[in-house]
Formats: C-alpha cells, structure tokens, sequence
C-alpha cells in the first residue's frame, strides 16, 4: 500500500496546473481522497449530530400516550361500575372478585375504584398484547440474524387501546399476530411496513369477529349490559339521540374502546408529540381540516334518511376515535407520507375520507380505520408525485 501511495503521488504533478492531464486534477483528488488519508481533515464535528434514535423515538410516543391509556383505564371502570351501581346487573368473575378482595367496591365515586377496576381489564389485554408480539418479534429477528429492536414497542400500547374491554384474550394473541407477521414482518420488519400494524391488527379483529369488536354489548364492562357509543346513537336518532352532552364526549365520559374516548388526552399527547418533533403537525392539522371541510358538504347537502349527514364538524371531533387516529394512527413515520407537502395531501385525504365512510356508511360509523389504512397504500405514490413535481419546477428555472 506505500509503494502504491508513492507511486501515486510521484505522478500528481501530471495532473496539477501545467502538466498533461491537468483536466483531470478532479478525478485525481477524488481518487486519492477515497483510496489514501487526504492531506487535510476536519478537526471538529463535520456533520449535525442528534441524540434521538429508534428507542428514544418510540419511548417519546408512549410518553404522549400516557394521558390517553391512564384516562382510559379510569374510564373502563367507570362505565361499569356506573352500571353495577344502578344494581339491575350483578358482578361476577376474577375481577370483581379481586375488587372485593382488594377492599373496594363497585363503586362510580370512587376514584381508586374505577381505576383499579379498569386496570384489570386492561393489563391482561397488554400482557398478552405484548407477550405474543415480542415473541413473533424474537422469531423472526432469530431467523433473520437480526437483534432484536423496539419496533413493537408502540404498537404494544396503541393496539389494547383500541379494543373494547370485554374482547377475548385469545382474539387478542390471534389480531395481534396477523398484525404483525402479515403487516410488518413479511414487509422486512420494523421500518419497512407499508401499513399501519396496529390498525390491521384492528383491522383483522374486526372483520373476522364483528360480534366481539362492535355492537352494544362489547364497550361496558358488565355482562348482559348492552349500551350503544354515543357515534351508533347519532347514527341512529341524530345528536339529539346522544345522551352525553359535548363536553362529556370531549372529555371522554362516555363507553368505547379503552383509549380512544377522550379527546382532551389525546390533544395533551399531540402536543407532547409536536414539541418533541416527532409528531407531524401537518398531518394532524390537515386531517382536521379534511375532517371539516368534509363534514360542512354533508351539512351543507342534508337528508332526510341518513341522520349522519347532519352531525356539524365539532361532533366529529369528539365522537369515536378521531383524535386518537389523527394523533396516534395517522401519523405513523413509516407508513404516512414523507415529503411536508405529501403530508399535507395525506392528511386532508384521510379527514375527507373517514367523513364520507362515517356518514355514507350505514354498516360502519367510525370510519378513520379504513381511511387510513386506505391512504397507507397510496402515501408513497403521493410522495412520488410530491417530489417529481418539485424535480420538475427545478428544472423548469435552470432552462
């Protein structure tokens, strides 16, 4: 390797000012920069370095969760205990044995109560939840000579949160192993998903177990209760219908999935994701502008027929899981746009769609799973677009 670097400096004269090959003095440096230690180097940091990494980001989305999974424990074991109250329904099983045992009772003003309540509805769906992810995840980074990463690590708190508490544990393990062989892994793994793996995890649980995930008698923890979400009574009477009142849906008082029903919470998570910079503010604001401008068409048109249409822009805020999907789902870094302007198309996309499938729908009211599973699929042919576009009116200025 000396000789070879003497030999090539014994020739440099060749192609400095002056010599035969002067022209080709670039390609001289460029050579002898690559294959041999340069004559000069930088002497202090060359490049912008950051701290955050995979962990740290997906730690930072837990983090902006948090007041929508600690609302929502609190809430499951409000909405029954508010109906074990009324004593038209009796407790029974491991849990509110438990309860008992642990000196509470089902009691709807205590505070302690409704949470620990909700917590043991909530901590087995996790567990397993989790158990059975992180064991697909140690399969398949075994097979593929990978370490293993935290890449399940969000979808192991997103996905409880949106299930009702009553589902069965194994319907549980089965949608969270579709979840994540079919949508994630097949893919290459973490990074690599084109969809949401939480949402076809929802998505799967649905469509095989309807009876589990929708209906009346799945969102209140009491067994023979049945009570419809505030969304299925406005589907069904109108606004009128719904017998909670605006500011009891905007802070989630109200039955439905464990993490989904207030919207306070997740406006606290959207604000940690955004000042933390993980969060696009874009997407969100344009899913809400989407939502919006959807929702005053339906309005604007009206009928007779489908009580939906007439639901204003401020009901959609706080009805099902619009802002869980706009804070949590939505903005997924892997499967969502890229480019800004591609989130901004993205966004707004997913608010008009989830409106039409609402409102249009009959069969499905909560329409911001489909809307964006469905914008998934076409988030790179966006940012496909986005990006010729730019190359294109680039070109145009340097003609």
């Amino acid at each position: 390797m000396k000789f070879l670097e003497h030999f090539f400096e014994s020739k440099k004269h060749l192609f400095e000012k002056g010599g035969k090959f002067e022209k080709m003095y670039p390609l001289y440096e460029a050579i002898d920069t690559f294959a041999f230690t340069p004559d000069s180097v930088t002497k202090s940091t060359a490049h912008v370095r950051d701290g955050i990494d995979l962990k740290r980001t997906m730690i930072t989305v837990v983090m902006a969760m948090m007041p929508a999974i600690l609302f929502g424990i609190y809430n499951a074991g409000l909405q029954a205990n508010l109906i074990l109250a009324t004593g038209k329904f009796q407790a029974a099983g491991w849990r509110s044995d438990l309860l008992l045992n642990l000196g509470f009772a089902h009691d709807p003003a205590n505070h302690i109560a409704n949470f620990v309540y909700g917590l043991l509805y909530f901590i087995p769906i996790f567990l397993v939840c989790n158990a059975v992810g992180g064991i697909w995840e140690v399969l398949f980074a075994t097979v593929r000579k990978h370490e293993v990463n935290e890449g399940f690590l969000v979808t192991g708190w997103l996905l409880p949160l949106t299930l009702p508490p009553t589902i069965p544990l194994w319907q549980v393990a089965l949608g969270t192993s579709f979840g994540v062989v079919f949508a994630k892994e097949v893919f290459g793994g973490t990074g690599k998903n084109i969809f949401n793996p939480a949402l076809m995890c929802r998505a799967f649980l649905f469509f095989a177990y309807p009876a589990q995930m929708s209906g009346d008698a799945v969102w209140t923890a009491v067994d023979g209760f049945t009570g419809a979400t505030a969304l299925a009574q406005a589907a069904a009477g109108g606004i009128q219908a719904i017998p909670w009142s605006w500011s009891d849906a905007f802070f989630g008082f109200m039955p439905g999935s464990i993490g989904e029903t207030s919207t306070l919470a997740c406006l606290l998570g959207a604000v940690y994701l955004i000042a933390s910079g993980i969060g696009s503010w874009r997407i969100m604001l344009s899913m809400l502008l989407g939502m919006v401008s959807m929702s005053v068409v339906f309005n604007a048109i009206g009928s007779d027929t489908n009580l939906m249409f007439a639901v204003p822009a401020h009901w959609h805020l706080v009805l099902g899981s619009f802002a869980f999907a706009c804070v949590f789902m939505a903005t997924d870094p892997v499967s969502a746009a890229m480019t800004d302007t591609g989130r901004w198309i993205y966004g707004f996309l997913i608010g008009m769609m989830g409106v039409m499938i609402r409102v249009i729908n009959p069969a499905y009211p909560e329409g911001w799973m489909l809307a964006i599973l469905f914008m998934n699929a076409f988030s790179p042919t966006i940012d496909y677009f986005v990006i010729k576009a730019n190359i294109k009116r680039r070109m145009a200025r340097h003609v």
